[in-house]
């Protein structure tokens, strides 16, 4: 593979995010006197973001009067916590350091919003390349436009890059974009074939393997 730049997703492919926000959520819901919520029901729903929770924790949809309130409390609650577990999956440090001496470029692609994003990356002492948000532009993933603005920050043909990730959403952005995509099975998606993924890894390290 002609490869030279490799970009990631965040929650569930690089940081394991979710302990954090299932701890915001849980600690919102004892708050307002209901029984907190088994991890494993959470961990899946970390990909859709904190309106997912909300919606899972307090069994209400958007349109309930207090769901907007909830919600930013949800995100002050996480604000305030978000490298209480949070951290890098097994093997991604060293994979990062193999990439940089290789001088390979690295990016993340990330729905979650920019602030929580960058709060993130500085407390875990996460120094990358480039970083697309999801409110970076008008588009998030699945749309391409979040890949392909990567790509164009390091002045890059798309198909020199792979993106990896453990969603759907990502598979489906990478395709959208014309650029190889990698699943990865130790995040929080339940990786199926109809997702259209060009490769599938058990580990960071197998990355290497492939490029």
């Amino acid at each position: 593979m002609d490869i030279n730049t490799i970009l990631f997703d965040l929650d569930g492919t690089l940081i394991d995010t979710a302990p954090d926000l299932a701890y915001a959520l849980n600690t919102l819901l004892e708050e307002a006197g209901l029984e907190a919520k088994p991890f494993e029901k959470i961990k899946p729903l970390v990909a859709f973001g904190g309106k997912a929770l909300i919606k899972f924790g307090f069994n209400c949809d958007e349109e309930h009067p207090e769901f907007s309130k909830r919600h930013q409390e949800l995100l002050k609650i996480y604000t305030n916590n978000i490298d209480l577990n949070s951290k890098p999956f097994e093997g991604v440090s060293a994979l990062i350091k193999t990439l940089k001496d290789r001088q390979i470029n690295w990016g993340i692609v990330t729905n979650k919003p920019e602030y929580l994003t960058h709060l993130l990356l500085q407390k875990l002492n996460i120094n990358v390349d480039v970083v697309v948000c999801g409110d970076t532009l008008e588009f998030s993933k699945p749309h391409p436009a979040p890949l392909l603005y990567a790509c164009a920050q390091f002045a890059i043909d798309p198909k020199r890059c792979i993106f990896v990730g453990d969603d759907k959403n990502d598979m489906l952005a990478g395709n959208n974009a014309g650029i190889k995509t990698v699943a990865v099975t130790y995040g929080y998606g339940n990786v199926e074939q109809n997702w259209n993924y060009d490769y599938k890894i058990n580990h960071v390290q197998e990355l290497l393997e492939l490029i």
